[in-house]
């Protein structure tokens, strides 16, 4: 495969404020390519139907397209059925699903929720309001001094009386990679059920959820080169089963009668409603570009990307780096600048083409852990390249100058 990735990105071969874009907010949503943009028009241009409604060939069609891509996303994840692939819109939603269909009907006072406070506010946010309905406890596994989870925190917490432990396989904010199979081990080993945000690391590093022995493993396609709007929730088939509907509607049921109502079998129980088949055309070329590139190769120029940026980085005195000292670390920098402001970094370096992302990264109580309001933060893809940082370190120094700061 060709290694120059920027020929088959269109979006990066545009400019951006006058300047070839050097776009580094890939942890938010990554660009799509050119195979992605067909696989979507072609779906639209071919086979545009309501999938499982009509036995009319176009309907035929976009049922065969949306089943592949269920069948692609099993495979990709090697889960031990199709059925065990929920489409939602993305992985907040899948998270929800989680927490309102199976949080909400399997916990009660004096149960407890074990999350860690690096959760994004998808995994953090519903099981405070689980935690409110039902009156279990919601309890944090805090970090260590080089920002992995404590593991004091967590042979301390994880007790009996846990019933869910839900948690980030890489966070948004660090780009620290967790110890999902670990972690699963010891959650059964006391009777608790895990529950893993996979948004950032599904696209950056291979995810076995049999090998791992995950019970829920969400994600979103627009983090890994598919369009906005569709994700995916994996679940154990023996799990989802016994779990009530999230939502109601066309296409999740069985038999409507005027007081009852009966569902129907796994997936489409979960499913209610139209659901985004383009998008899972283009969550099924996704796949199958990534696959092209190869995991190894992804993993290799991030870990270049990431390793050179961060010695440029640490030689700027006024650069302070959050997260950056442990080996377990996928492309991701958070930092700030000495006295200005995050916004007004983001700003600055847009106007020089460089696009990074400013704020609490929707991670409030662990940029607060931190000691900090917000952060800069800098996030690779495998398309991004040396020059790539060569313009995000040039754009940071002229910083301060542009503030008039010495």
């Amino acid at each position: 495969m060709d290694k120059n990735f920027l020929n088959d990105f269109p979006i990066l071969r545009s400019r951006m404020n006058g300047h070839p874009p050097a776009y580094l907010d890939n942890s938010a949503t990554t660009q799509k390519p050119e195979s992605v943009v067909r696989a979507i028009c072609g779906y639209y241009g071919s086979c545009n139907a309501n999938p499982h409604r009509g036995v009319y060939e176009l309907s035929v069609k976009a049922t065969k397209v949306y089943e592949e891509a269920r069948r692609k996303v099993a495979a990709f994840l090697n889960a031990k059925s199709p059925k065990e692939i929920i489409f939602t819109k993305n992985a907040t939603e899948s998270l929800n699903l989680v927490a309102y269909s199976y949080g909400l009907n399997n916990l009660r006072g004096g149960d407890e929720i074990l999350i860690t406070i690096a959760e994004h506010h998808s995994n953090l946010v519903p099981w405070q309001r689980v935690a409110q309905a039902t009156g279990a406890k919601l309890n944090y596994i805090y970090l260590a001094a080089d920002g992995n989870l404590s593991a004091e925190d967590i042979d301390k917490k994880l007790t009996r009386r846990t019933k869910i432990l839900a948690v980030t396989q890489i966070s948004n904010v660090l780009g620290l990679v967790n110890d999902i199979k670990t972690l699963a081990a010891k959650a059964h080993e006391v009777g608790a059920v895990i529950v893993v945000d996979g948004a950032q690391s599904v696209p950056h590093i291979p995810v076995d959820v049999q090998d791992l022995d995950a019970d829920f493993l969400a994600f979103s396609g627009h983090k890994m080169l598919s369009p906005m709007g569709i994700g995916v929730l994996y679940g154990k088939k023996k799990i989802l089963e016994e779990m009530p509907p999230f939502l109601s509607g066309g296409d999740m049921i069985e038999y409507v009668e005027e007081q009852t109502t009966t569902f129907a079998e796994l997936p489409q129980k979960f499913e209610a409603g139209t659901q985004n088949v383009g998008g899972a055309a283009g969550l099924t070329a996704a796949i199958n570009y990534i696959q092209r590139v190869g995991f190894e190769t992804i993993e290799s120029i991030e870990k270049d990307l990431t390793t050179c940026a961060l010695a440029e980085l640490k030689k700027i005195p006024y650069v302070e780096l959050y997260g950056c000292e442990a080996e377990n670390k996928i492309g991701i920098i958070s930092f700030n600048i000495k006295d200005v402001h995050p916004h007004d970094v983001a700003t600055i370096l847009d106007a020089q083409g460089v696009a990074i992302r400013a704020g609490h990264h929707c991670a409030q109580p662990l940029v607060k852990y931190l000691g900090q309001n917000s952060t800069c933060r800098a996030s690779f893809y495998f398309y991004n390249t040396r020059q790539d940082v060569e313009r995000l370190i040039e754009a940071i120094q002229k910083v301060r100058g542009t503030m008039h700061l010495a």
